[in-house]
């Protein structure tokens, strides 16, 4: 069988850039969302806009499984930085993703972990991990990437004791609203995934007139890193 990914991103502006650049061959509407299904260069490529946070990232992964039978997924999109020497632009490829909203410690669970999965980070697939860093440094050697955890909850982080919290107990690279839903619905189905996010903010409020900006560019340079690797 080959392989067919799954391109999610949350927001218009985080697929719009691919969806301009595929074969599209069949456009399907499922639980509000519109998926493309073609191929990037000679690559079968399902994108598709999720939503923002969670519940819609599971969903989304769920129905590429059901309908489409993606064999990959993978996550594009932007995230604010955890970690002082991640600066806006650069990239974050997820070694694994968990949840920082999560709390269940008065049954014994550690922080972020949700009860009865027997895990509380959901690890990334070692291959596309690789694939990552390599399309990142053919595509734009000048560019940082970074490989770490990917911190997830229904916040749009912008809070300086949240961050310092969050990245305390989590150890996280970045923080983000879809990427451990996403991770964990990919393993519960045993497909491999990876997230990839493009830094748009410090996730401290700083320079938050410029985000739509930043936000923008980092949208952008995230889907383009997904279209070069796909091509290549």
């Amino acid at each position: 069988m080959s392989n067919k990914f799954g391109i999610i991103g949350a927001m218009e502006v985080e697929v719009t850039t691919l969806k301009a650049n595929m074969q599209i061959t069949r456009t399907l509407t499922r639980a509000s969302m519109e998926f493309c299904e073609g191929k990037i260069g000679d690559t079968d490529v399902v994108v598709v806009k999720s939503g923002i946070a969670k519940v819609n990232a599971g969903i989304c992964v769920q129905i590429l499984v059901d309908e489409f039978h993606v064999t990959h997924i993978i996550n594009t999109g932007v995230a604010g930085s955890l970690d002082a020497r991640i600066n806006i632009g650069d990239i974050v490829v997820s070694s694994d993703a968990c949840y920082h909203d999560v709390d269940a410690t008065i049954f014994g669970y550690k922080p972020g972990e949700v009860p009865q999965m027997g895990m509380r980070e959901f690890p990334a697939d070692k291959w596309l991990i690789e694939k990552v860093k390599i399309a990142v440094k053919a595509a734009d050697p000048d560019l940082s990437v970074f490989e770490g955890r990917v911190c997830s909850g229904d916040q749009f982080i912008a809070d300086d004791a949240v961050k310092e919290r969050i990245k305390s107990t989590f150890g996280g690279l970045c923080t983000e609203m879809e990427g451990a839903a996403i991770a964990q619905a990919s393993c519960l189905n045993n497909i491999p995934y990876v997230i990839i996010r493009a830094i748009s903010d410090k996730a401290d409020g700083s320079g938050s007139v410029d985000y739509p900006t930043f936000e923008k560019k980092a949208a952008h340079d995230c889907a383009a890193l997904v279209e070069y690797m796909l091509k290549n």
